[in-house]
């Protein structure tokens, strides 16, 4: 990859696995994270540790953060230690987070007056997709931005999907794209219990329905995990769920494109944290399918 002094700022459980993936690309990586035991792995795979997300970045170089929601976003790009200033002219900042399209707007707009480039570049794929390479990618900013980007993008994923230079038509798309992905689970869960309280096994079930008229990889992925009625540990947070589906109703909100069902989600989520299932994946909305049918989790 002909990319030098590239930063990866946010190591969690997608952060980490693609930032190795970069790393293995041939750049010289910088990484920084709030916890620094989280960059371990990386440091000792020959990546630097930086003290701070600004000090990560060196001066018109590539900067590309996987963080948990829009005030992270906002704290290390122009927060009292964040990398906006240092970035400067020439600089080019790969967001990959799912955050409002607003964020990104504001974002790019910022970068903008100090004279660097701003991509969003949201993911789809569990942690175990990110650590293959496997990630689907959707991506918005300035063509000449993109290009930059694109060899750091094609180390993560395995492909790129373009949806013009508006920064935020990216995000509007992950919003999308994840709305409907917890509207399968939501579908799979109703299902599963319907057909167990009939004495059909959700195995049986979930696996004729990825093998045929479901044969796509949420039905299949999402239908083994709800079958199986493992929640933990965590792919995806069911908190972090729930800002994912706030951003998607504010969202729909903004533009008058009213979305019940995302109401319905909402109202399922709630109902999860309330109780306490906010550390358990985003799946375990499930439970509540079968709470109400009187069969327990």
């Amino acid at each position: 990859m002909a990319q030098t002094a590239v930063a990866f700022v946010g190591l969690g459980a997608m952060g980490a696995p693609m930032a190795h993936n970069v790393l293995r690309s041939g750049v010289a990586l910088t990484v920084y994270n709030r916890s620094k035991s989280r960059a371990q792995s990386l440091v000792a795979a020959g990546a630097k540790l930086a003290d701070t997300a600004a000090t990560a970045v060196s001066p018109g170089g590539v900067v590309v953060t996987m963080l948990a929601n829009d005030a992270a976003l906002e704290a290390v790009t122009v927060g009292s230690d964040g990398f906006m200033n240092r970035l400067g002219s020439g600089g080019l900042h790969v967001s990959m987070s799912t955050v409002s399209p607003e964020t990104s707007r504001r974002l790019a707009r910022e970068h903008a007056k100090r004279g660097s480039f701003y991509v969003a570049a949201p993911v789809f794929g569990r942690p175990e997709a990110a650590a293959a390479q496997k990630l689907w990618i959707a991506q918005s900013g300035a063509a000449e931005a993109k290009a930059r980007a694109k060899p750091i993008l094609d180390a993560m994923g395995q492909g790129i999907h373009d949806f013009g230079e508006d920064p935020g038509a990216a995000n509007v798309v992950k919003l999308s794209g994840n709305f409907l992905i917890l509207s399968a689970v939501e579908a799979l869960a109703e299902a599963l219990v319907l057909s167990e309280k009939n004495g059909i096994d959700r195995h049986v079930l979930a696996g004729f329905l990825g093998q045929t008229i479901f044969n796509c990889p949420i039905y299949q992925n999402y239908g083994r995990i709800l079958a199986d009625q493992k929640y933990e540990p965590a792919g995806f947070k069911l908190e972090l769920g729930m800002k994912d589906v706030r951003l998607v109703r504010d969202v729909a909100e903004s533009v008058t494109a009213p979305m019940p069902l995302a109401d319905l989600l909402h109202a399922r989520l709630l109902t999860s944290l309330a109780k306490g299932r906010g550390d358990m994946d985003w799946t375990a909305i499930a439970m509540l399918s079968a709470e109400d049918a009187g069969i327990g989790s």
